[in-house]
């Protein structure tokens, strides 16, 4: 059995999922919060270090899901495993946000793309040494975005 239960909540300025940034990177300089609660204050120790975060969270508003998606940046359905849909099998986004500063057991982030009040599962640090993006594929969406690594 799998258990898993919120260890805090999200908020920002987007209440419905139509406002919201379809992902980080076009969230710019958009600022949120997160309330970790309060039992779980103590595993935040050493997070101020980082300059970012990864937030691993719960599409509370997501409701059923397909195997194949219309994605934003394509007319042609593709496998809901190649995209970030939020109509997943488990509804688990994620996000990489950057962290500004944290008070008691309130991380402020900004770059967030995330519905308000959204349901937060985890948090990791991003560190960019551990991704190992050294001969990467992006996909279906090659011709869609450029790559960061050609700036």
């Amino acid at each position: 059995m799998i258990e898993i239960e919120p260890i805090g909540i999200i908020y920002t300025p987007f209440k419905t999922p139509d406002k919201a940034p379809i992902q980080p990177v076009f969230a710019g300089d958009t600022q949120g919060y997160i309330k970790v609660f309060e039992k779980y204050q103590e595993g935040l120790t050493d997070v101020a270090g980082f300059s970012h975060i990864i937030l691993v969270y719960y599409f509370h508003l997501s409701e059923g899901y397909s195997l194949r998606v219309k994605p934003y940046l394509d007319d042609n359905l593709k496998g809901v495993f190649a995209t970030r849909s939020p109509h997943r099998p488990n509804r688990i986004g994620i996000s990489t946000v950057r962290l500004e500063k944290i008070e008691n057991s309130t991380l402020y982030v900004r770059g967030v793309d995330v519905i308000n009040e959204t349901p937060l599962l985890d948090i990791k640090p991003y560190v960019p040494e551990f991704e190992g993006k050294v001969d990467f594929k992006i996909g279906w969406l090659k011709d869609k975005i450029k790559p960061q690594s050609e700036g």
